[in-house]
């Protein structure tokens, strides 16, 4: 049976944030607020709890999850190497809407889906995201929605798409248009924008001191 708790309220924010690094230590999944809309996550190096956020999502490997952390320094132990452009896009702009794919530590056990030995990694700015991060360290994290369906912008909408699928949901109040999160590519020679989103290629350029080209 799935639990919501409501965020706003101190004791309830205190009991679900409990609640739901319970359930990530138990391979379960939990629905979570993001700065950008509402999140479905789980242990990122637990491979089981994945596939079943991918199968709760109804999308297969081929579309892998990306990874939240709480921190700054967490991402060192995540990544092959952090080149100068991603600490100078981190500095820039985490926490906030930012997504930097780099090639992920080979010694890493862990199965995000069909990466091609890359990973997606973002520090949120949500206070209620980064409290349950920092409790139990990086999360695969994907838009809290079935396939093909609306990004859920509030903890009911999620609720609405996957019901007891998901053993806790935090309810951080609504999170505003359904804008994702900008997706920069650092592990060619150029960085290259994979998706625009709330940060704009005119800001990552800025931030860069060069003309940053966008896939396709």
């Amino acid at each position: 049976m799935s639990q919501v708790y409501d965020c706003a309220l101190r004791q309830e924010r205190a009991d679900g944030l409990a609640a739901a690094a319970a359930a990530v230590r138990s391979a379960r999944l939990v629905v979570l607020p993001t700065d950008t809309v509402y999140g479905i996550g789980c242990d990122a190096f637990d491979g089981a709890a994945v596939r079943s956020l991918l199968a709760a999502k109804r999308r297969g490997p081929d579309m892998p999850v990306g990874v939240l952390v709480g921190s700054w320094s967490t991402i060192e132990g995540l990544v092959l190497s952090v080149p100068k452009q991603a600490y100078t896009l981190i500095e820039a702009f985490w926490p906030g809407d930012l997504s930097l794919v780099l090639e992920h530590a080979p010694s890493l056990s862990w199965d995000l889906g069909n990466t091609r030995g890359t990973v997606m990694l973002r520090m949120p700015l949500h206070p209620v995201a980064l409290e349950l991060l920092r409790e139990v360290g990086p999360m695969a994290v994907s838009s809290a929605n079935r396939s093909g369906e609306r990004p859920a912008t509030t903890a009911a909408e999620a609720v609405e798409q996957f019901g007891d699928d998901v053993a806790v949901y935090l309810d951080g109040g609504p999170s505003g248009e359904a804008v994702p999160s900008t997706i920069v590519d650092l592990t060619g020679d150029e960085p290259v924008v994979l998706r625009t989103g709330s940060v704009s290629v005119a800001a990552v350029s800025e931030a860069l001191g060069t003309q940053v080209q966008v896939a396709g």
